[in-house]
C-alpha cells in the first residue's frame, strides 16, 4: 500500500468529534440542512415512487431507518437506497468543486441510516460525515478531471465516501479502514450515457452508492476483507477509472486543510456547470436593464468538463434533462430572473420562449476558463443584442460557492421552498426540524428524523 493511503485510513481511524473545528462542525449542520430540503423536495416525482416500491418489496415492513419521503421505517440499507435517489433529483444538493463530487447525496443517506439503525447521536454523526467528506473529497481529487469525463464521481467516489462514514460510526480501526475501502471501491460504478437518453440513471447512481457504502461498512464489520491497494493497485480504481491520477491528493493536509468548508451551495435547481454563466447572465442583464426579448444570441465560454456534461443534451425531453441543457437553464434565468424548480417543472419544456430563447445559446470552451477548472467555476458570457451591442460578463465565484455563500437564512428559506414544492411537510413540521438540525450536536439519538 502506498504511504497516501495509509495516511488517509490512519487519519480516519483517528478522528475524533474534539478535533473538528467549530465551522467545520456548523457547515456540516448547513449541509444537512440542505440535504434534507433536497430529499423531501422529490416526494411523488419520477422516479422515485419506484426506488420507495422496490424497497417496500424487498425489505422489511419495518424498521428503526426511516425513508424521508414518506416517512416510513424500513432497514438502514433500504433507507439508504431511497434517501440517496430522492436527494439527487432536484438537482438542489451540493457539490465539491475540485473533486466534482456531490458529497451529501451519498454521505447523508448512508450515515443517517445507520445512526438510526445503531442508535448514535447527533454528534456522532456529524463526525461520521466529516469523515466521509474528507475522505470522498480527497478521492475525488485524486482521480481527477479524467476520471469524471466518463465516469459519474458522485456514483463511484461516493460509495467510499458513503462507505466511510459508515465505518466511522462503526469505530472502525486503521486495518479495518482499509478493508473498507477495497470492498467499497471494488464496487463503485456510474457512467455518464444516461444523459444521452434522459434516463433515470443519476437516482439509480447515488441511491448504489450510499446503499453499498453501508454494506460495505456493515460487512467489514464482521469480518469482510476487501483489497488492500483498491486506490493506487495495478488493478485497483485509477488503472481502470483514470489516465491523471495523482496519489497525493490522498493525503492532502489531512487535519488542518478541512474539505468540507470548500463545499458549495446549489443556488439554482439545475446542474452545476450551469450555474456559472447563469449568474454571469443575470448581472449583465441586471446591469444593461436588458429583457430576453433585446437579446439576439448567448455564447458561455466554459470549461471542458461542462461540454463534456452539458453537451449531450441539446433538445431536452424531461425536465431532469433540461437542468443538464445550458440553453434551457440560461432561457429561465432570462424570462424569469431564476431557473427554480417551479421554473423548470412549469415552463422548461412547454413554454415556446424558452426553446426560442435556448437556440441562441451556445457553448465555447475558453482556455482561461479550463486552466481554472476544476478548482474554480468561472462564469464568462458574450451578449449580442438585437440592436447589435457585443456584451460581457464574469462572475468568478457563483452564489453558492465557499466565497459567495448562502447565510442561514437563506439556507433556511431555501429549505422552506423546496419542502413547500412537494408539500412534503406542514409549515409547522418544517419550523421543527428547522430547530433540530440547528441543534443536532444535542441530539441524543437520530430517530425523531423521519
Amino acid at each position: 500500500m502506498s504511504e497516501n493511503t495509509l495516511a488517509l485510513t490512519k487519519f480516519l481511524a483517528e478522528l475524533r468529534y474534539q478535533d473538528l473545528p467549530e465551522n467545520v462542525l456548523s457547515r456540516t449542520e448547513d449541509l444537512f440542512l440542505d440535504w434534507i430540503g433536497s430529499a423531501l423536495a422529490s416526494k411523488g416525482a419520477h422516479p422515485i415512487p419506484l426506488f420507495e416500491h422496490y424497497a417496500q418489496r424487498m425489505g422489511p415492513a419495518q424498521g428503526a431507518a426511516n425513508i424521508l419521503v414518506s416517512g416510513r421505517g424500513t432497514s438502514a440499507y433500504f433507507a439508504a437506497l431511497v434517501n440517496a435517489a430522492s436527494s439527487h433529483l432536484v438537482e438542489q444538493d451540493d457539490l465539491h468543486n475540485s473533486s466534482v463530487l456531490h458529497p451529501a447525496t451519498v454521505v447523508f443517506p448512508a450515515a443517517l441510516a445507520a445512526a438510526q439503525d445503531l442508535g448514535k447521536s447527533g454528534s456522532e454523526l456529524l463526525l461520521a460525515c466529516v469523515a466521509g467528506y474528507e475522505a470522498g473529497i480527497r478521492i475525488g481529487e485524486f482521480l481527477g478531471r479524467s476520471h469524471y469525463r466518463i465516469f459519474h464521481t458522485t456514483a463511484t467516489v461516493g460509495t467510499l465516501a458513503a462507505a466511510v462514514a459508515v465505518g466511522k460510526l462503526l469505530d472502525f480501526d486503521e486495518e479495518q479502514f482499509i478493508n473498507l475501502l477495497g470492498s467499497a471501491g471494488t464496487q463503485a460504478a456510474g457512467l455518464w450515457e444516461f444523459l444521452r437518453d434522459a434516463a433515470d440513471s443519476k437516482q439509480l447512481h447515488t441511491a448504489k452508492a450510499a446503499a453499498d457504502g453501508l454494506l460495505a461498512a456493515y460487512l467489514t464489520a464482521d469480518g469482510l476483507t476487501g483489497a488492500r491497494n483498491i486506490l493506487e493497485g495495478e488493478q485497483g480504481m485509477a488503472k481502470g477509472m483514470s489516465t491523471d491520477a495523482d496519489p497525493s491528493k490522498l493525503s492532502d493536509r489531512l487535519g488542518s486543510r478541512w474539505a468540507l468548508l470548500e463545499t458549495s451551495f446549489k443556488y439554482h435547481a439545475s446542474c452545476r456547470h450551469t450555474h456559472p454563466a447563469a449568474d454571469a447572465l443575470l448581472a449583465l442583464m441586471t446591469k444593461e436593464h436588458l429583457s430576453h426579448e433585446q437579446i439576439a444570441s448567448v455564447i458561455t465560454r466554459v470549461h471542458q468538463g461542462a461540454i463534456d456534461v452539458l453537451g449531450r443534451v441539446s433538445v431536452p425531453q424531461s425536465v431532469h434533462q433540461a437542468k443538464f441543457s445550458m440553453g434551457t437553464v440560461l432561457a429561465l434565468i432570462a424570462i424569469n430572473g431564476k431557473a427554480g424548480l417551479t421554473e423548470f417543472h412549469e415552463t422548461a419544456l412547454t413554454d415556446a420562449r424558452v426553446a426560442h430563447f435556448r437556440d441562441k445559446v451556445r457553448m465555447q470552451l475558453d482556455p482561461e476558463v479550463d486552466r481554472a477548472y476544476p478548482q474554480r467555476w468561472l462564469g464568462r458570457v458574450e451578449v449580442v443584442t438585437t440592436d447589435g451591442r457585443l456584451l460581457t460578463s464574469a462572475i468568478d465565484e457563483p452564489k453558492g460557492d465557499p466565497g459567495n455563500s448562502l447565510t442561514r437564512a437563506e439556507l433556511e428559506d431555501k429549505f422552506c421552498r423546496l419542502v413547500a414544492f412537494s408539500g412534503a411537510r406542514s409549515e409547522q413540521q418544517v419550523a421543527g426540524l428547522i430547530d433540530k438540525v440547528w441543534s443536532l450536536r444535542g441530539q441524543s439519538d437520530m430517530r425523531w428524523l423521519g
